[in-house]
């Protein structure tokens, strides 16, 4: 099969694309790398109109017009490259709004690929307008909602979530449902909001290339090392507050049993060398899955605090949570899980081997593709 992959996030198209290529498959990804993530693409389309004046004149051309410079200049470049985008079997979107341009062009952009391709689908990957109508439903216990319901950010600050709920992206919305051809999710989060809609196809778990994450043995004789990743943009929105308030605690009845790592904003290719020294990875609290940070980490075999809802367990039936440390927005809860890990080691090695197990079984990027093409070709 020919396969145009658009839009990247967190590595998930990556992964899928060497899984494609491992299988015989031919497969083009096409994206912007995701900012500061630098994250590769076979065609990589570069922002522009994002910093100094440049990003000042955007703005106000954006406040006085109601167009959007660099969303027009993505465009542009996207149709440049119109003779490598087009003659594919199966076209995917990472996400309804795949290279995050302004809804009126990025309909115009789905449109295009819709006619010059033959099949269309979309992963509800990361904040879409499903996913975050349904956070503000009220039906699930915490969110990445949560944050702006408790006022600790602003309508400004919560803007790159709530825009979903605006009328131009719920349109967005409907206009991708018309096109697709089928829509998937890639992991609970998304799955449980996608349950009424009559062309979701069903959850496929992210893939991941166990070939390039092999485990990095550590002894858990000395200091236990501790890694905590945190992107300011998403601060409040992964629950970086509540992982920095059980550390000061921490720190305060067993500060000289470990040893932290704080990265911010590294590009993909630091950040997943960055913790390579660490037993424990505190990824986010707000989610009811794995994303594709802890899964990685997971595969690295390191004890990582993440989502591991009882929706989980029951999706993927296991008996207990014995891959991962299951992480809520309580700062107690988080301290005594890490006082729990720091005065019994011997978990952290059975957790570890018992989380890349799980990776093996469920997220081996090889196996994914494969399942991918059978809801493509269905």
């Amino acid at each position: 099969m020919k396969i145009l992959l658009v839009g990247e996030y967190s590595r998930l198209h990556n992964s899928l694309k060497e899984g494609l290529l491992a299988q015989g498959h031919e497969v083009t990804l096409v994206a912007t790398g995701d900012g500061f993530k630098k994250f590769p693409a076979d065609i990589l389309l570069k922002r522009t109109f994002h910093k100094g004046w440049r990003k000042k004149f955007r703005v106000a051309f954006h406040r006085f017009f109601g167009l959007d410079l660099s969303s027009s200049a993505l465009l542009k470049q996207f149709k440049d490259h119109a003779a490598q985008l087009q003659g594919y079997d199966v076209v995917q979107l990472i996400n309804e709004s795949p290279l995050e341009l302004q809804p009126k062009h990025e309909c115009e952009l789905i449109n295009w690929l819709k006619e010059y391709n033959d099949k269309l689908f979309v992963l509800s990957c990361g904040t879409d307008h499903t996913s975050v109508a349904f956070a503000n439903s009220g039906q699930l216990r915490y969110s990445i909602l949560t944050p702006h319901a408790a006022g600790k950010i602003s309508d400004k600050q919560a803007y790159s979530i709530l825009k979903y709920l605006r009328p131009e992206y719920e349109a967005l919305h409907h206009f991708v449902m018309e096109q697709v051809d089928g829509v998937i999710a890639s992991d609970l989060d998304y799955h449980l909001p996608l349950l009424n809609n009559p062309k979701y196809k069903g959850l496929i778990a992210n893939p991941i290339n166990l070939e390039k994450l092999p485990v990095i043995p550590l002894t858990t004789d000395g200091k236990i090392v501790i890694f905590h990743g945190i992107n300011r943009q998403n601060y409040f929105k992964k629950g970086n507050d509540f992982f920095e308030k059980a550390l000061e605690e921490l720190q305060k009845t067993h500060g000289d049993q470990f040893e932290l790592i704080t990265a911010e904003s590294l590009p993909y290719s630091e950040y997943i060398k960055a913790y390579d020294r660490a037993h424990i990875i505190l990824d986010q609290v707000y989610s009811y899955d794995q994303g594709y940070n802890a899964l990685e980490a997971m595969a690295k075999g390191k004890v990582v605090f993440t989502g591991a809802s009882e929706e989980f367990l029951e999706y993927y039936k296991l008996e207990d949570r014995a891959i991962v440390i299951n992480a809520l927005p309580q700062v107690d809860y988080l301290k005594e899980q890490l006082v729990r890990l720091i005065e019994n080691p011997q978990e952290i090695q059975q957790i570890a081997s018992a989380a890349r197990q799980f990776v093996e079984d469920q997220h081996d990027y090889k196996k994914i593709a494969d399942r991918y093409v059978s809801v493509w070709t269905s």
